[in-house]
Formats: structure tokens, C-alpha cells, sequence
């Protein structure tokens, strides 16, 4: 499917949208567990009466099944490569070892065996391979018969147990791929999609709520809320007992929904009354300044609300600007990715027209190609974009395509190669499963993952003189472009060559001041940029 990037410099800020577009969530019915009640001591090693045998596999199912099966069924259909549901659901129940190592599960033809080191403890028979509600129910089984005899997994909450599971089925298939129980999958989908509150980050001391942060532009900054003051009370009620925790569920709560706070701040003699009206604040991910003619934006992630972000900085800063400007530079060192549409529609602030990128995958759905929508905000400004090896995903996405397409000049090391693009599967518990689910394809045709995006100008190991690292560039023209035939040809599985390639600019961690220093001389010298840009020719000119 081709999908046409929105153009608009306020950028609708969607995320996961439905079928045919974007990436999806999937979204399953709330659920509650239950407890499990006590149970018979097991056999004797290597001995399991009929009547145990029967009773542990006649146990009703547990709500636990539900879970285990929404999860089965989501991996096997949507995973990167086709894995069985008896393979996955085996993997998980290896997982309870992490919570009684004493426990083990085997298969033997069949049979599933649960035991220990010197004991049986139930046999069960194997459901088809693909079965995944079979093998499901199976796991939830094993997780009863297993609480019955083990202290570790009886006194185990049941999100630790579906935790032991999952991230036993998960770290089978790729590092990429997790669990998050219901509390962290909550903090994941704030990251992702904002909350709604007053804009500050608190931890507690000394009996209050000490502000380390208040967000710019949110109703705590508006109020005058500053970094350092101690919240005694919120609405009234006195924080001197709460967690942390307890602290900000009481500061946050629906949008346009008001919420009074009483302040201690050093300096000033009694508290201080603030009341706020909450909002929905996404965390910002974009910083902008400029300085002789150059803008400079800063992505440090990509959530929902990072390419409206830049749209508007970048807007402010070129309408403030006295005299013509010089170019842009956009710095994604440290970037460890974020939404995939977000970084698509990045991209496509800058491109007038071709593909930004395309992903491949299993799944129909995963199957997309997104196409540039035909405005560019800059207006053809001289574009800079710097990356380095931990510079990943929806970082590589953007600089891959600008340079794909001769839009921008790319300083920095080879970037991370998180080439994989992974969906959020909600579960009944409201915790959820990341799954890498597609590939994605560069413009130009080479896959991401495992080999990254090669900069224009290297700075692995570099410090010191910006023009003779300038020149040495430059002198290396011909095998540089060759370096990038071979970056477009190396299949997937050419591991080797990958590795090799990835070795002629080392990925580096940057945080030093010579890609900025580069950027400022190329963008202060026409002729110069043009001749950096240049070097992307091989690249820009292939066919897409």
C-alpha cells in the first residue's frame, strides 16, 4: 500500500491509526485476575499418581488463558517470521524458571512435563503445533500446577507471572521484542501519547513533593510552579505520608479538570496557593536556536507531538531571522527512535517528492510505502543533518531518506542499524507486547537493519581541524562512492560484508562540538555545500 505523508505545517499528531494507513494497536477487553487457591503437595520424584496427574490437568482455566492466548495469537500472526504457537507457548513456560529456577518444562514427543530437579510434577498432553487457545490454556495450566508446589510461583503476584512468561516467549525472537506490565505499558503510552496534568516532575523529600522540572508552555509554568518547590498538600490533602506515585495520580486527572497545590518554596515566608487547570501535555522532544544565520533544531525522540514540533520552530526561527539564512541543521545524535509516523511526516517537512521509506514484513498490514507529500517548509534551504551510533529507528529513517533523495549532506559515524519496526498489542491486563513486525527499506533499496546509515562525512575518531577533515573528505570522493555502491547492494544476509562496510566509519557516540563545526563551515560556504553534497550523487540519483 502507498501511503502520501500529510503536508501541512501543523501536523495532526495521530498515532497507531486504524488499518491501511499506519501502524496499529491492537486493543482487547479489560480483564481482572483472580487468586489461586491452595493445593496438595507434589509426588515423590519421578512419581505422579493418575489421580494428581488428572486433577492438575482438569483445573479450570484460569483468566490467566486469556491473557497467554490474546498474546499467542498476536505473535504468531504478526511477527516479523512465522513462529508456532507451540514453540512460543513453550518458551514462555521455560520463563517461570526465572521465578523458581527449580522449575523446569520439557517436551517429550506429546507430553509437556513440568518438574523439577528430582520430582515430576504433572504431565499434560501437547495440542497441535499451531493451536495456539490449546497451547494457551496448556500455559496457564502449567502455571497452576506449578504455583501448587512451588512456594516462588504461589506467593508470585500474577503480573510477575505473566511477565516471567512473556518475556521468556519474547527474548527468544529478537532484542527488539518485549513485555510491559500494566504500570510501565501506562508510562510507555505517556511517553508516546502525552498525559494529562499540570507539566512537572516531582520526587519526594522531607515529607513533600520536591518540583525537579516544570515543563515550558503548561499550566505549571503558566501558574509560576518553580524547579525546587516543595508541594505540602494538593487539593487540600497533605502529601507528608505518599509515595511518589500517589503524589502525581493526585496532580493529574481529565483535561480541563482544575486542581489546587500548596507550595513551600525557600526564601519566602508561608505557603503559596497555586490552582491549575490540567491539559493534555506531550513531552517536548524538539529544542531550536539560531546563531549567525544557521538554525539549529535538536530531536532527542520522536512521540506524538515531534513533528509539529519542528514544523513550528523551524517556522518561528526562519521568520525571526534577519537577513537571508544560511541552512539548517538538524541534530539527531543520541536519538533512539520513537513513532514511525512521526518520523515520516520529519521527513517529509523537507521533501517535495519520491518514496521517504517502505517497510516489509509478514503481516499484510506491515507491508507500506510512504511517499513525500510535495511541500517543502524550508524552501530548498541548505540542509545539514547529523547522526551517530546511537542515532537509531526514526532517526535513521529521516537521514536515510534526505540523503536517498540529495535533500540533506549527513556528518557524523555510521548510525545504530535498528532497522525493524515494531507494533504495540494491547493485552486484557493493559500491559502490552512490543513486536517487531516489519523492515524497513531505504529509498534507495537497502534494508536498515544490522548496517545503518553511512554519513557523508565521517567523524569516527576525529577532533581538530574542521578543514583538513573537510579536504580529506573530499579527497576520498571515488572510493567514498563506492563505499555507498557497495552500503545499497549488501543483502540482508551478507552479514560479513555489513559488518565490514559498518567498519569503514566506526559508530560512535557523539557529543562533541566538530559535527557542529563542520555543519557551520558547509552552510557558511555555498560552493562548499554544494560540493559536500556532492558526494551523495551516487545515492540520489539511483532508481527508485
Amino acid at each position: 500500500m502507498v501511503t502520501r505523508a500529510p503536508k501541512s505545517q501543523t501536523i495532526r499528531a495521530m498515532v497507531w491509526p486504524g488499518k491501511g494507513r499506519f501502524l496499529r494497536v491492537v486493543v482487547v477487553a479489560a480483564w481482572v485476575a483472580a487468586a489461586c487457591a491452595p493445593v496438595p503437595p507434589p509426588a515423590p520424584a519421578d512419581v505422579v499418581p493418575p489421580s494428581f496427574t488428572q486433577q492438575v490437568q482438569q483445573v479450570p482455566e484460569r483468566p490467566e488463558a486469556e491473557i497467554f492466548a490474546a498474546g499467542y495469537a498476536s505473535i504468531t500472526e504478526k511477527y516479523l517470521e512465522a513462529v508456532p504457537a507451540a514453540t512460543l507457548a513453550m518458551e514462555g513456560m521455560r520463563g517461570l524458571g526465572a521465578i523458581d529456577p527449580a522449575l523446569t518444562v520439557r517436551r517429550s514427543e506429546d507430553v509437556v512435563v513440568l518438574a523439577t530437579s528430582d520430582r515430576t510434577i504433572a504431565r499434560f498432553p501437547a495440542p497441535a503445533d499451531d493451536d495456539v487457545e490449546g497451547w494457551a490454556a496448556l500455559t496457564a495450566k502449567v502455571s497452576a500446577a506449578g504455583r501448587r508446589t512451588s512456594k516462588e510461583l504461589r506467593t508470585a503476584s500474577d503480573e510477575k507471572l505473566y511477565e516471567a512468561v512473556f518475556d521468556g516467549v519474547l527474548s527468544s525472537l529478537d532484542i527488539f521484542s518485549r513485555y510491559a506490565g500494566a504500570e510501565q505499558a501506562r508510562r510507555n503510552r505517556e511517553k508516546r501519547d502525552g498525559f494529562d496534568g499540570i507539566g512537572i516532575r516531582v520526587r519526594m523529600e522531607a515529607g513533600a513533593a520536591r518540583v525537579t522540572r516544570v515543563l515550558p508552555d503548561t499550566p505549571a509554568a503558566g501558574a509560576g510552579l518553580r524547579k525546587g518547590d516543595h508541594i505540602t498538600h494538593v487539593d487540600g490533602v497533605s502529601v507528608r505520608d505518599f509515595k511518589r506515585h500517589d503524589v502525581v495520580q493526585r496532580l493529574r486527572g481529565p483535561t480541563h479538570s482544575r486542581v489546587a497545590v500548596t507550595v513551600r518554596r525557600e526564601g519566602v515566608a508561608g505557603p503559596l496557593a497555586f490552582e491549575m487547570e490540567r491539559r493534555h501535555i506531550v513531552l517536548p522532544t524538539v529544542t531550536g536556536r539560531r546563531d549567525h544565520g544557521i538554525v539549529f533544531l535538536t530531536v532527542t525522540s520522536f512521540n506524538q507531538g515531534t513533528a509539529s514540533s519542528v514544523a513550528a520552530k523551524l517556522t518561528k526561527a526562519l521568520d525571526g531571522m534577519a537577513g537571508s539564512p544560511k541552512g539548517l541543521v538538524l541534530d539527531l545524535r543520541g536519538n533512539p527512535g520513537g513513532l514511525l509516523k512521526q518520523s515520516i511526516e520529519v521527513a517529509d517537512l523537507f521533501l517535495t517528492q519520491g518514496q521517504i521509506v517502505r517497510t516489509h514484513g509478514r503481516h499484510p498490514d506491515s507491508e507500506q510505502r510512504y511517499e513525500a507529500g510535495g511541500e517543502d517548509i524550508a524552501h530548498g534551504l541548505p540542509l545539514v543533518v547529523l547522526v551517530d551510533g546511537k542515532s537509531a529507528s526514526a532517526a535513521e529513517i529521516i537521514a536515510a531518506a534526505l540523503q536517498d533523495h540529495g535533500r540533506a549532506v549527513v556528518i557524523g559515524t555510521t548510525s545504530f542499524g535498528k532497522g525493524t519496526v515494531q507494533t504495540v498489542i494491547r493485552l486484557p491486563n493493559d500491559g502490552e507486547i512490543t513486536l517487531t513486525w516489519s523492515r524497513l527499506v531505504t529509498p534507495s533499496g537497502y534494508v536498515l537493519h544490522g548496517l545503518g546509515v553511512m554519513p557523508d562525512i565521517c567523524t569516527s575518531g576525529a577532533a581538530g581541524n574542521v578543514r583538513k577533515l573537510i579536504a580529506a573528505v573530499f579527497g576520498r570522493k571515488a572510493k567514498i562512492a563506492a563505499a555507498r555502491a557497495r552500503w545499497q547492494t549488501a543483502g540482508l544476509g551478507e552479514e560479513k560484508q555489513r559488518r565490514d562496510l559498518r567498519a569503514t566509519c566506526p559508530a560512535e557516540r557523539r557529543r562533541k562540538a566538530l559535527e557542529i563545526e563542520v555543519a557551520r563551515r558547509l552552510l557558511s560556504d555555498r560552493a562548499l555545500y554544494g560540493r559536500a553534497l556532492d558526494l551523495t550523487a551516487a545515492t540520489s540519483q539511483a532508481q527508485y
